[in-house]
């Protein structure tokens, strides 16, 4: 967990990703194609023939290719009489000539990548090749496909099988996928699956095929040729054309195609695609510096003897194999004999097979091929942990897919000697190929023990994956997250390896602002290079996170000094928030403790990641609160993001959380209405102390707002201290004749509550009275918990809150605003002097006070948003925009009327004035349930009538400006042409046609000559006789058109605009209203009691107490309370169970959704039709199979029966004759040869290994059933080898010595002594120096010798000289004296084993024997204390390790180290 923490800490990651995020700079195709060109031509290099020899053909060289394919120099003269052809002399390298894209043409026109490449490439360059250059991504895993290539024939279903198998693991995992790279047998069915993937699924990712084929055979290959690359080059499928050579299969995405410089020769490309798949799977998985290593695994499907030794290689270089039983010859060979013990898998049985399988071929087999093949066969079968056989008669409930992925998992867990590193490292591919399937079916069993702490670095690993399914999988698992994230360094490790989004763009520019202003607070010079200062910390989160909730709320992660506090000051919180505040904040953050889910849920919700948020939601102790703070975050992000589709995304996830919160808060409501009202105005510790009721507010959740739980909140903070339930014309008797209120005509809500308790306790008491029990009442006498009663309300009490109620204020200020408005009629009227009335000054006292109670409510700022915030607050809203413009309007025209010379139009003002007043006046209906959605439909339909008048005046300034100008001769009087040009057009539409466009209508008394009467228009162009001189028939069409139009046209449309809104509008008007009636209670709650203008007085006293006197204000708890920590856990438990409820409905509706229905029906019957191919096509063969065995059952009864007749006619010569076999053997299938209770001999096995260590000789196959020297063994001719001997091979070394001298383990396929010292045994002593540590436990310890060049430890020993003596390589390890004591205690010591053992370097006539001696040390011994300090002074060299499984030893030394164990009475 450490280590995938500090691994993250570099800063560049977090500056590439937000770079390439914000960014999204890509080269261009064209320098793509440049880059890639120059750079193979630099390190790609290809092969070509540098002389030519004849060959078989006349115009053919020796190398395969024709004359005209060599370069001039490489063609000598006739008569030249020089060196002949050889390979490794006249190939040489030179650049590639075939590289770039490759296009196949056809329907769908396929593209890929390819180049030609040298057989001595590095596959360090060709992985470069394949990741930077050809831009792949690295695997996680890497499946090497290989088989048959020609006359290769795969049944249906395996065929369909294989293909949805091998593209599931590729898709899923993120796996490449190698071949041969041919249209051609098991390459053409890759092709074809991959094919089928892209025909299915195009949104899921391109699989990656790539093929290895030799340049030499491939046909057509000379359209890929040019020096400068193909983009694109064109290929021709030529199948019918090949002949002996192979065309490309089209499906592949990727080529590399060996070259050794000849042509038509297959295989060449072996080799090489061996190195390089050994180079990727040395790679880490997921570039990481440390973990596992990618796994390859090899799928085969049918095959020949080429493919055994594939497998077996494979194997032997630790490979799982997968081998598809059915697909045909040496597939089908492994897989009868698979479960065979290895006695029965013999050379005959190996024969059947082969010839079973292979048919015709069989007959070219020699019989040798067969004992190799049988000795290989057997040596796969050995090493199970590695084979994994699909049979799809057995595994008709398993795909191919999970048979991959078991094998490997399988592999892993027989490689590691260590348990809970092998688990470990099993997780770790589960989680890196994104199998949560095999993680709970091989991994999380009851087998496996995990602490919680084993598993955090698998949690982070799939956190920063992705992997959510396996985050819900650890969890489940037993993974404390509160574990987890105790460090916080954990949590800051999460943010640094976030994937590329808009929060980490925005916390990487903050990162870099706060590392600018300290270097430029300390005179600090800039850094060429990010430093280690520049990492992500909690506290630039914690910044980021408060500017995206808000600045009313408080930062998640407090800083942890003032050092850290100067880095998380911005320009938004220094200048809201002092230095002091700061420190409160910090104390405040302090107390609070830290919610792990709420981080997790957080970091989620920052990257838009909504699997991972919805997980971590469900861990989040304050639901509603995570909710609805995860909906303001992601709304702010999507306003402030560059990507519109990412905007959506953002959107969609917030308005996701806002119904998850309506759900919570809907099971809360349902369940407890008072509980429920607590949990929206409580203050919430974990989200900034705010509450969930601001925070929807803020978050603009207008569907949250408008449920009914919160409404019924808000009525109840409207009515104040008295009764929802009070009719209104009750509370307006009250407001007048207050002394009502203490007959009981208006109920208090503190009655109500009281007498909710008492009818409570009546029920008690009833209850009581019927049972006879006093428990009840004696358990809520004894709690201390149990609040104290409530009093009925004073009298002064029930009128205070009588006019403190906001409900009551409202009612006033609007009899006040009626009152204001019939003075200022009347000013305006009656009473406007030069010098202002007594009713005048009156109504400038009262626009003073309005004036006083807009800066109240600016400056009045319970929430902390900050001054900036308030502003933009109030300006945005439209009632406080008309009270700014009616203030400045009434202060303009009060400025004018005080003048003598604009007297009269400061009246104007004034009268302008009181329309925008009475406007305002509009206001108080907000709060009416049916008038209030209306002023919402009105405000829109004016935002359309806005936009509808630009469309509208096009027409009129159309019509207007050519009527006027045909009428009209040069008008130059500006007021007429506006009037003539806009005004009668604009009034045409209204029915007042205009009489001067026709003849019969016209008045020459109406207009002026010349227009120089100014009160009248100007005449139109009339003719001699003073008539108009315009053509009337045009006039009227203009009109005509006009009308029909504007009238007709333009207004319906406008009515149907209106239509249309209003249709929108409405299903939402009410949801609107109800989220906007808020801004008016809580504007009428803070407000003071007294109406305007005796609101001055208060404002007055607020001025003196909050200004001058510097006091606090008063906090108000229907808004924003803080609850005591017992009742906030209680209240926080209550909401968990909520939403565990709201899950479970959610989940239910959800399972019981039609679409679920059908793709559940769906599944089912896909299901159901694999399950009926496989069974019909293994069922028929079965079938056919029992009959036969059945039919020769009845044909062996038969003679049997036929036999004991025979016997009884003969008259007593039955016991002399042979009774008939009663089962084939030869027919037989090999499962039938099994016998359970038979048990394998012990027979040497790293002792006939065919490739004999450091040698290049290979042993003679000995197949387990010739091993044994009793056994004839005609055809065992093995070579001879001595280390010493100049050559490793001499042919016919026979001599008596040899003969002297027998492995008593039998053959193993080598004579002479090998590498070993001396013919016969070579023994050894190996030394296991034991002691008893004592501590919390008693532990066994051994001593073990470490070895730095192989990087392993071993037990202290060596060749032995002497019976009676330690090995003399031992004194060099511990020293001249410790030896010599040591050897006066061999005969204390305890042999543990003495004996053969099987050693790789055993050969016929040479053998290693050991002696296994314990010495065992006493803790008080003096011999004790001397071994210890030579320990602590080796360096390292020596060390006490326990007994125990997880021991790094050999296997035949950790056999040795069980021994010592069992002897001491101690688990292994």
């Amino acid at each position: 967990m450490g280590e995938a923490v500090v691994k993250s800490k570099q800063f560049h990651t977090l500056a590439i990703g937000a770079v390439r995020a914000s960014k999204n700079i890509s080269p261009s195709p064209s320098f793509q194609r440049s880059s890639t060109a120059s750079w193979i031509k630099e390190n790609i290099l290809k092969r070509e023939c540098c002389f030519f020899e004849k060959g078989v053909r006349e115009d053919e060289c020796k190398c395969g290719h024709s004359k005209t394919d060599h370069v001039d120099e490489a063609i000598k003269p006739d008569n030249f009489t020089g060196e002949s052809w050889d390979k490794h002399r006249h190939v040489r390298e030179v650049p590639t000539d075939a590289f770039g894209d490759i296009s196949f043409g056809g329907l769908g026109q396929k593209t890929g990548k390819y180049a030609r490449v040298s057989t001595d490439t590095s596959p360090e360059v060709l992985y470069q090749l394949l990741t930077e250059q050809w831009n792949l991504s690295p695997p996680n895993l890497l499946i090497s496909v290989t088989g048959g290539a020609k006359n290769f024939y795969l049944k249906a279903g395996l065929e369909s099988m294989f293909h949805r198998g091998l593209i599931k693991v590729a898709q899923t995992t993120g796996a490449w996928i190698t071949t041969g790279g041919t249209h051609v047998g098991v390459m053409k069915h890759v092709g074809r699956a991959v094919r089928d993937h892209a025909l299915s699924s195009s949104m899921q990712g391109q699989i990656v095929a790539i093929g290895v084929a030799t340049w030499g055979i491939i046909h057509n290959r000379g359209a890929l040729v040019n020096p400068e690359g193909c983009f694109p080059a064109n290929y021709e499928m030529d199948i019918e054309g090949q002949g002996r050579l192979s065309c490309l299969d089209n499906n592949h995405t990727h080529f590399l195609m060996v070259d050794d410089g000849t042509q038509g020769n297959y295989g060449v490309e072996i080799e090489l695609r061996s190195r390089l798949e050994k180079c990727i799977t040395r790679k880490r998985l997921g570039n990481r510096v440390s973990g596992v290593t990618i796994p390859v695994v090899c799928v085969v499907l049918d095959g020949g003897p080429g493919t055994l030794n594939t497998i077996y290689n494979a194997m032997l270089n630790g490979t799982p194999c997968v081998i598809l039983e059915g697909s045909g010859r040496i597939a089908d060979v492994i897989a009868q004999v698979a479960g065979l013990p290895l006695s029965r898998v013999t050379i005959a049985l190996i024969h059947q097979l082969m010839k079973k399988f292979f048919g015709q071929e069989y007959e070219n087999f020699s019989h040798l091929k067969i004992i190799e093949w049988t000795k290989k066969i057997q040596d796969i079968i050995r090493m199970s942990q590695l084979l994994t056989i699909f049979r799809i008669s057995e595994d008709n409930h398993r795909e191919v897919d999970v048979a991959i992925l078991q094998a490997l998992l399988k592999a892993s867990r027989a490689s590691e000697r260590l348990g809970i590193e092998c688990w470990k490292r099993q997780l770790e591919l589960a989680i890196a190929w994104n199998r949560v399937d095999l993680a709970q079916t091989e991994i999380f069993t009851e087998e496996s023990q995990w602490k919680s702490s084993d598993l955090h670095w698998a949690l982070f690993s799939a956190l920063v994956g992705d992997r959510p399914r396996f985050v819900s999988l650890l969890l489940e698992n037993g993974v404390s997250l509160n574990d987890f994230l105790q460090d916080e360094e954990t949590l800051c490790g999460l943010y640094r390896e976030m994937p590329g989004c808009v929060f980490l763009r925005k916390l990487a520019k903050r990162v870099q602002r706060s590392c600018r202003s300290r270097r430029k607070g300390f005179h600090m010079k800039p850094r060429a290079r990010p430093g280690r200062d520049e990492t992500i910390s909690m506290t630039h989160v914690a910044d980021e996170v408060r500017h995206l909730l808000g600045s009313f709320t408080h930062a998640l992660y407090p800083p942890p000094d003032m050092s850290c506090q100067f880095e998380m000051l911005t320009e938004e919180t220094s200048a809201s928030v002092s230095m002091g505040s700061q420190t409160q904040l910090r104390e405040d953050n302090a107390d609070a403790q830290r919610d792990p889910g709420r981080d997790l849920f957080l970091w989620a919700v920052v990257q838009n990641n909504k699997e991972l948020a919805e997980i971590a939601w469900e861990l989040c102790t304050d639901s509603v609160s995570a909710a609805l703070a995860a909906s303001k975050i992601l709304k702010t992000m999507a306003e402030e993001g560059s990507d519109a589709d990412e905007s959506e995304d953002m959107r969609e996830l917030a308005s996701h959380y806002e119904d998850h919160a309506m759900g919570v808060f809907s099971e809360c409501h349902n369940s407890d209405e008072e509980r429920a009202r607590k949990l929206l105005v409580r203050v919430s510790p974990s989200w900034g102390r705010t509450t969930c009721l601001r925070l929807a507010l803020e978050a603009d959740d207008k569907s949250f707002v408008a449920q009914s739980g919160v409404q019924a909140l808000l009525t109840q903070i409207w009515c104040g201290g008295l009764s929802v339930d009070n009719p209104v014309w009750r509370v307006l008797i009250c407001m007048v004749f207050f002394p009502l209120i203490y007959t009981g005509f208006l109920v208090f809500r503190r009655d109500e509550v009281i007498h909710r308790k008492a009818e409570k306790m009546e029920e008690i008491k009833s209850v009581e009275t019927v049972t006879r029990s006093t428990l009840r009442t004696k358990s809520r006498n004894l709690d201390p918990s149990r609040p104290k009663p409530l009093k009925p309300l004073s009298c002064w009490c029930r009128l205070v809150q009588l006019y403190s109620s906001p409900q009551v204020k409202f009612y006033w200020s609007i009899v006040s605003h009626f009152a204001f408005l019939f003075l200022y009629a009347v000013v305006l009227m009656i009473d406007f002097q030069a010098t202002p009335s007594a009713g005048e000054v009156l109504l400038y006292v009262w626009l003073l006070s309005l004036v006083c109670e807009e800066v109240r409510q600016v400056f009045y700022d319970p929430d902390g948003f900050g001054f900036h915030k308030k502003a933009k607050m109030y300006i945005n809203d439209l009632w406080n925009i008309l009270d700014v413009l009616s203030i400045i309007l009434f202060a303009i025209g009060l400025t004018f009327r005080l003048t003598t010379e604009l007297f009269y139009a400061g009246k104007i003002l004034l009268c302008i004035d009181f329309v925008v007043f009475c406007l305002r006046f509009m206001a108080i209906f907000t709060i009416s349930r049916t008038l209030g959605p209306k002023i919402i439909i009105v405000r829109k339909m004016m935002t359309d009538m806005f936009f509808f008048m630009f469309l509208l005046s096009i027409w009129v300034v159309a019509y207007g400006v050519a009527k006027q100008g045909i009428l009209i001769h040069n008008d130059n009087r500006l007021d007429w042409i506006v009037r003539g040009a806009i005004y009668e057009p604009y009034l045409t539409i209204f029915g007042n046609f205009p009489t001067n466009m026709d003849y019969a209508a016209f008045d020459l008394d109406s207009c002026s000559m010349n227009g120089t009467d100014p009160l009248k228009p100007k005449c139109p162009v009339l003719n001699e006789n003073l008539t108009p001189a315009f053509p009337e028939w045009l006039t009227i069409i203009m009109l005509c058109v006009y009308l029909l139009f504007a009238n007709i046209l333009l207004l319906n449309l406008l009515i149907a605009i209106f239509n249309f809104t209003f249709q929108t509008v409405q299903d939402n008007t009410d949801r609107i209203w109800k989220f906007q009636r808020y801004e008016l209670i809580k504007e009428y709650h803070s407000r003071p009691a007294a109406p305007p203008p005796f609101i001055i007085f208060s404002h007055f006293y607020l001025f003196v107490r909050n200004v001058l006197l510097s006091r606090g204000l008063i906090a108000s708890e229907e808004f924003k309370c803080v609850l005591p920590q017992t009742e906030e856990e209680e209240l926080l438990s209550w909401e968990a169970l909520m939403k565990d409820r709201y899950l479970l409905s959610t989940q239910q509706e959800k399972n019981q959704s039609m679409e679920r229905r059908i793709l559940d029906t769906s599944q089912k019957v896909t299901t159901i039709t694999d399950r009926l191919e496989r069974e019909e096509e293994t069922g028929s063969a079965a079938v056919v199979q029992r009959l036969a065995r059945l039919e020769e059952q009845v044909c062996q009864s038969a003679k049997a029966l036929q036999w004991i007749v025979d016997s009884l006619k003969s008259q007593g010569f039955a016991s002399k004759e042979a009774q008939p076999p009663t089962w084939s053997v030869a027919d037989e299938s090999p499962e039938t040869l099994t016998d359970p209770s038979e048990k394998e001999d012990r027979n040497h096995v790293k002792a006939r290994e065919l490739h004999y260590p450091n040698s290049k000789l290979a042993r003679f196959p000995v197949p387990e059933e010739k091993v044994p020297w009793e056994i004839s063994f005609s055809s065992y001719k093995p070579a001879y080898y001595a280390s010493e001997d100049g050559g490793d091979h001499v042919d016919g070394s026979e001599s008596e010595a040899l003969d002297n001298y027998r492995n008593p383990r039998g053959r193993t396929g080598l004579r002479g002594r090998g590498a070993l010292s001396r013919l016969g045994p070579n023994r050894s002593a190996e030394l296991v120096l034991t002691r008893i540590q004592e501590g919390q436990r008693s532990v066994l310890e051994y001593m073990a010798v470490w070895d730095e060049s192989q990087g392993t430890v071993t037990l202290p020993g060596g060749a032995l000289q002497s019976a009676d003596h330690l090995p003399g390589a031992l004194e060099r390890t511990i020293g001249k004296t410790m030896y010599e004591k040591l050897n006066a205690k061999v005969s204390e010591g305890t042999k543990v084993f003495e004996g053969y053992v099987d050693d790789c370097r055993n050969t016929d006539n040479a053998w290693v024997e050991i002696t296994v001696l314990n010495i065992h040390l006493e803790s008080t011994s003096q011999f004790a204390a001397d071994i210890d300090s030579m320990v602590a002074s080796s360096n390292g060299a020596l060390q006490w390790q326990e007994v125990s499984r997880k021991t790094r030893l050999g296997s035949d030394q950790r056999d040795s180290l069980r021994l010592v164990a069992k002897l001491h009475n101690r688990k292994f």
